[in-house]
């Protein structure tokens, strides 16, 4: 290239980008709106359809089913939480950390679709929680207590790591000097 020739930029303005971003967000949150309207109404009276043709009527399969979803839903959740948590400045860790992310929202989402059957104020939700009373007897009692027992099982393994954790970090601190006036042997304690 000589002095004389000038070099073409050829970007967009500035402005251009920003109205084509903003305009794509628009689109997008559009979007968003309509998939949640479409779910909202459509995604509790299913989840209770499918949990009520699992338990068919018997509470013991209605128990059952619970714990089972409430349980290991909940805590597939959290140790993969965990997981990501404390793997996140490992090398490869935030990939891992995102996968395993990643993997406990998809753990997470059939309590997810109970909390909205048993909490919504939608019509769906209503006409959710009369298919769970009549053909899911005792599903809802029992996820609850299913997730109740896997967070008190989380807190507890929580706090073996935790102490743990203190304790290797008060032990690598701490230097082990002989006592005075004896002398220092390599037994080992033995």
């Amino acid at each position: 290239m000589t002095s004389s020739e000038v070099p073409v930029d050829r970007r967009k303005p500035a402005a251009t980008v920003w109205r084509n971003r903003a305009i794509a967000a628009v689109a997008l949150l559009a979007v968003l709106v309509v998939a949640y309207l479409i779910l909202a109404a459509f995604l509790p009276r299913w989840w209770a359809q499918r949990l009520a043709s699992a338990v068919d009527g018997s509470f013991a399969k209605g128990i059952g089913w619970g714990l089972l979803y409430g349980g290991v839903g909940t805590a597939l959740t959290l140790f993969l939480l965990l997981a990501a948590a404390l793997g996140w400045r490992r090398r490869g860790g935030r990939f891992l950390a995102g996968a395993a992310a990643l993997l406990a929202l998809l753990a997470a989402i059939p309590n997810l679709l109970t909390l909205t059957v048993v909490l919504g104020t939608s019509d769906a939700a209503h006409a959710g929680e009369r298919i769970l009373d009549v053909d899911a007897p005792a599903f809802r009692g029992a996820a609850l207590t299913g997730a109740i027992l896997a967070a008190v099982l989380f807190a507890a393994v929580a706090a073996l790591l935790a102490r743990r954790g203190i304790r290797r970090r008060r032990g690598a601190g701490r230097v082990v000097e002989p006592a005075a006036g004896k002398p220092a042997t390599d037994s080992g304690g033995l």
